[in-house]
């Protein structure tokens, strides 16, 4: 177990698994600390005759209270700003110097920063769709995921490849030579598909709503747009064969008429706080009034 905090935070306790707020709650009992082993001394009763050995102790400390350990939710809110200030962008040179190292995170780094236990900080690295590049943990630059992408998708046609049975080994050897290492080539497959084992070889099959979704944002990059344009410049981005949906886009865009059209412009929950209140607060600053079907999708998820 260990206390996690900074000196300004409020520390907590975390198991290898789970994170519990730590709160001191004074007692009216005198409780005494001793240490383990024998005895110090044999206790006499009042009537000066022997009683039980082990009754007497040397204490070592009277303590006025105790801690209360409550489970509470991981703060994870640090994790996804440090992971901003630093994403990985292809072919760039960290150089070996101190400042060039400004701004990235080891995991010991992470562990001394967020408060949250390992596991749960493991889980927040993988919703963040963090990876860890020499050592360090990072997420990847929209632009050069959007460009892994089209990568993947131009060999796919080129090279005949299904989009729900990749070849691993082949995928890997044409990206190599195109430039780009396995181990982001590997990343952007997994954020984008799942990887199955079929007779002894590895293939991966990529998932038609996350795929969708990436190109849906990058279609709103420029901000608001008609919902109708939206939808012909998304559908005509998307690969052959996967089909564009908004449903697919539920706490990722918002759509509101204005006169007779209806608008959609980018707004995810993931780039809403995790705490209630911040969470709110966020979301009334966005729109002062929601219909439920709207909000949902921002407050279904585990709120701490």
């Amino acid at each position: 177990m260990t206390v996690r905090g900074r000196p300004e935070e409020e520390a907590v306790l975390c198991t290898p698994s789970a994170t519990y707020s730590m709160k001191f709650v004074g007692t009216s009992n005198s409780m005494f600390l001793i240490p383990p082993g024998e005895p110090s001394a044999k206790c006499l009763r009042p009537d000066s005759t022997n009683g039980d050995a082990n009754a007497v102790a040397a204490t070592i400390k009277l303590a006025p209270g105790s801690i209360e350990l409550v489970r509470t939710a991981p703060r994870l809110d640090k994790l996804r700003s440090l992971l901003r200030e630093r994403p990985y962008i292809l072919d760039e040179d960290l150089g070996n110097d101190f400042q060039h190292m400004k701004g990235l995170y080891t995991w010991q780094d992470l562990c001394k920063l967020i408060q949250a236990s390992d596991g749960e900080l493991l889980d927040g690295l993988n919703t963040l769709s963090a990876v860890e590049i020499d050592g360090f943990w990072r997420t990847v630059d929209a632009n050069s995921v959007n460009t892994i992408l089209d990568m993947i998708l131009h060999n796919s046609v080129l090279h005949d490849w299904p989009l729900n049975a990749m070849p691993e080994n082949d995928v890997l050897s044409v990206m190599e030579s195109d430039g780009f290492t396995h181990k982001i080539v590997t990343h952007c497959l997994n954020r984008f598909g799942t990887k199955v084992e079929q007779e002894a070889r590895s293939f991966w099959s990529l998932d038609e709503k996350r795929v969708c979704l990436q190109f849906a944002q990058r279609a709103l990059g420029a901000g608001k747009m008609k919902l109708a344009n939206f939808m012909d410049k998304w559908e005509r981005s998307i690969p052959s064969g996967m089909r564009a949906d908004l449903q697919m886009l539920e706490g990722e865009v918002l759509c509101e008429k204005l006169g007779a059209e209806t608008w959609v412009h980018a707004f995810s929950v993931a780039d809403l706080p995790l705490t209630p209140a911040d969470r709110f607060a966020a979301l009334f600053r966005e729109r002062p009034k929601w219909e439920w079907k709207d909000l949902q999708p921002y407050i279904r998820c585990d709120l701490h």
